[in-house]
């Protein structure tokens, strides 16, 4: 198993230099093919905009624009993967951003993709791109935070855990990821507490996970860690910071209106306030 599409989503801003990056860098080692996907929105014509002769000449401005900016965000791309030594090429479309990367994911092994805003409310009315786009698609999508990445990535990996479907997905979709590594910490969160609840085994928790994993030539260690009231999240990025991680790894569900990880509302933490590139599974 390896990743033999990437798809790296961006636009004609050079926050989106560090995610093109790293997905060469996933491509150049998988020797797999890389797809720059730059999306524009839609036309739309402001409210209050009246007049048959005015709205076509705001919309043809906005069809100009998003003209000039898909040829800068092609520009950028080809600029960035220069001399990168393999298969590259750009899609360049005007639609929803989740819509078109989940579509384009269809018919690749792995998503990169942008942080959202940290300062983006996830409610009723919000959604975050990379936790729509790894729900929508089904595919693994690594998250690359604003501030971007100064370490390799991938050599020094954390795997949250807690036994559920997403967490077994995310470990599964990132195997690839975790075989290459130096270590791999899977950590497991308020595990004793989940086996008190009764799951039906007396094994440590994180113990199978690790076995498994380990069968398939993974280094692996577990670390065991009780929240006692503070945030998942705020755990997984203290750990992140004791221990040197490059890469975090964990699944994520959703509920009807809101988007959370497998531990609840760790993904505002993560995803809001990430450090190191996170690959999200659900």
């Amino acid at each position: 198993m390896t990743y033999k599409t990437i798809v790296v989503q961006l636009d004609d801003r050079k926050e989106s230099v560090p995610r093109i990056r790293l997905a060469l860098e996933l491509a150049q080692a998988c020797r797999g093919r890389l797809i720059g996907l730059a999306v524009m929105p839609r036309v739309r014509i402001p409210a209050g905009v009246d007049g048959m002769a005015f709205r076509a000449e705001v919309q043809t401005l906005q069809e100009n624009t998003n003209r000039e900016r898909l040829a800068d965000a092609r520009r950028l791309f080809e600029d960035t993967t220069k001399g990168g030594a393999v298969e590259v090429e750009f899609h360049g479309v005007v639609a929803d951003a989740a819509g078109a990367m989940s579509h384009e994911l269809r018919y690749a092994d792995i998503g990169v993709v942008g942080q959202r805003d940290p300062e983006q409310t996830i409610g009723d009315m919000y959604t975050s791109l990379p936790e729509s786009v790894a729900m929508e698609s089904h595919r693994p999508v690594m998250v690359v935070p604003h501030i971007g990445y100064s370490k390799p990535v991938g050599r020094k990996i954390l795997l949250a855990w807690n036994d559920s479907t997403e967490a077994i997905r995310a470990a599964t979709d990132a195997l690839p990821l975790l075989q290459a590594a130096e270590k791999v910490t899977l950590l497991v969160v308020d595990g004793h507490k989940r086996d008190a609840e009764g799951n039906g085994h007396d094994d440590p928790p994180g113990s199978k996970a690790a076995g498994w994993l380990a069968r398939h030539g993974v280094n692996v260690e577990v670390i065991n860690d009780v929240s006692d009231g503070t945030d998942v999240g705020s755990i997984i990025l203290s750990r992140v910071s004791d221990l040197d991680i490059d890469l975090v790894v964990m699944g994520i569900y959703g509920h009807s209106k809101l988007r959370e990880t497998l531990f609840g509302g760790a993904s505002r933490t993560m995803l809001g306030h990430m450090t190191v590139p996170t690959l999200i599974a659900h």
